[in-house]
């Protein structure tokens, strides 16, 4: 059986560069998703961790870097910390980035799921709000504000994993 695969596509009026920057600094990743950073230091092979901005022990997603070519294109691996032993449990994100006249064109491709597992449908509901976000960040310089339901505990699967 194929695996699942969720593409996001989302044109933002940023340069390449801001929005690769964006992606992995560790202080802008926290203004638009949601108190968490991406921490790494982005070199092929290495490790990456998705954890919360005040206690980078709390750590939601794991991987390892598979592929960098700033500004355009990385890809990592990514898994659940609880499932990281197991290879069958890793997916994949490619961040392909174009830019064009001023405005860059962000696709985002999570692949390699595995179907109707807890990681697929946390992030057909996490990867639009946080996309969203980086957009509307980027574009104002303020990320959005928080959503009443996320705040009363309603949208149960805004984490990743």
């Amino acid at each position: 059986m194929d695996k699942p695969a969720y593409v996001y596509v989302t044109y933002i009026k940023a340069p390449a560069d801001k929005v690769w920057q964006a992606l992995t600094d560790g202080e802008v990743t926290r203004k638009y998703w949601f108190h968490h950073r991406n921490a790494s230091d982005w070199k092929v092979g290495s490790a990456w961790r998705h954890e919360e901005y005040d206690d980078p022990s709390i750590v939601d997603i794991v991987g390892k870097v598979v592929e960098n070519d700033r500004p355009n294109r990385l890809v990592v691996s990514w898994a659940s910390p609880k499932e990281a032993l197991d290879p069958a449990k890793y997916s994949r994100v490619t961040y392909d980035i174009v830019e064009d006249r001023g405005v860059t064109r962000l696709t985002v491709t999570h692949d390699q799921l595995e179907a109707g597992s807890s990681m697929e449908r946390g992030i057909t509901s996490g990867w639009p709000m946080v996309l969203a976000n980086l957009k509307t960040y980027l574009e104002t310089g303020e990320a959005l504000p928080p959503m009443k339901e996320r705040e009363e505990g309603k949208w149960k699967n805004v984490r990743f994993g």
